[in-house]
C-alpha cells in the first residue's frame, strides 16, 4: 500500500536535509533525516527508510573525496565504530537510546562552549590533538549511535574538529567511515526486520532526492570558504547536539 501524501511532504526535505548534511558538511544533521520522518512514521520504520538512502548518499560521494581522508584518524574510528554497530544491535531491543542521546548532545554542546572559549581568549588551546584512543572511543560511541539512531556524526566530529584537518580532509573522512558503518549496519538491520515492503517502495522513490541532495552538498562543500565551512559544522553541531537533548528529555 502506498503511503499518504503527507508522508512525502514530510520525507522529501528530510531526505534532501541528509544528502546535503552528508554531501559537504560532515554529516552533522544527516541524522535529522531520521528523526524527521518519525513525526509521520514508526521510529523503527523510519530509520528501514533512511539506511539504503543514507548508503545511496554514501556511495554517491565516495567518488569527489576518493583518497583525500586522513586515513589514521579514518582507522582509528573504524576500529571503535565496528565494534559500536555490533552492540547497537546487540542491544537494540533491551537498551535506553535515550542516555546516550543525551550524552552525546551533552558532548555536543560542550565542545561548542569550549571552541568559543578558546576563541574568546578564556582557554587555551591544548599544544597536542585528542589522543588515538580517543579516536577509538569516539568511534565506540559514533557506531552505537548510528545504529540506534542514525546520529553518529557528533561523536565523530568531535574528534575530528580537534585533529587540525582541512574541511576536504575533515569531509572525506566522514564520508569514509559512515559509508563502511552503513554497510556494517545493514545486515542486522535486516535480521531485526527493520526493512519492510513499505520502506523499500518509499527508498525507491525517494532514492533520486537522495542523490540530488548528495549532489548539492558536494557543490556546497567546493563552494564555501574554508573558515565558513567550519562555522557551519559548528553551528550543525551545535544545533545536532540540541536536538539530541530535546528528544532524549521529551
Amino acid at each position: 500500500m502506498m503511503p499518504d501524501w503527507t508522508v512525502f511532504a514530510v520525507a522529501v526535505p528530510a531526505v534532501l536535509l541528509a544528502g546535503i548534511s552528508k554531501g559537504g558538511f560532515g554529516s552533522g544533521a544527516a541524522f535529522a533525516g531520521a528523526s524527521i520522518l518519525a513525526l509521520v512514521v514508526p521510529p523503527g520504520q523510519a530509520l528501514g527508510i533512511m539506511l539504503p538512502l543514507l548508503m545511496l548518499i554514501d556511495v554517491s560521494t565516495l567518488r569527489p573525496y576518493w583518497r583525500r581522508w586522513s586515513w589514521i584518524d579514518a582507522r582509528r574510528l573504524i576500529w571503535g565504530g565496528v565494534p559500536g554497530v555490533a552492540l547497537g544491535a546487540a542491544l537494540y531491543t533491551v537498551a535506553d537510546a535515550d542516555f546516550f542521546r543525551l550524552l552525546i548532545g551533552g558532548i555536543c554542546i560542550a565542545f561548542i562552549g569550549w571552541q568559543m572559549s578558546l576563541r574568546a581568549g578564556f582557554l587555551r588551546a591544548p599544544r597536542r590533538p585528542m589522543p588515538g584512543w580517543a579516536g577509538v572511543f569516539a568511534g565506540l560511541v559514533a557506531g552505537f549511535t548510528s545504529f540506534v539512531s542514525h546520529a553518529g556524526g557528533p561523536p565523530a566530529a568531535v574528534y575530528l574538529l580537534s585533529r587540525g584537518l582541512d574541511k576536504t580532509q575533515f569531509q572525506a573522512t566522514t564520508v569514509l567511515i559512515f559509508w563502511l558503518y552503513n554497510i556494517v549496519k545493514f545486515v542486522p538491520y535486516a535480521f531485526l526486520g527493520i526493512f519492510t515492503a513499505q520502506t523499500l517502495v518509499l527508498d525507491v522513490i525517494l532514492a533520486p532526492v537522495a542523490v540530488l541532495g548528495a549532489w548539492l552538498g558536494v557543490r556546497a562543500h567546493r563552494i564555501v570558504p574554508e573558515r565558513l565551512f567550519f562555522a557551519i559544522t559548528y553551528v550543525l553541531l551545535a544545533v545536532t547536539g540540541a536536538k539530541l537533548i530535546w528528544d532524549a528529555l521529551t
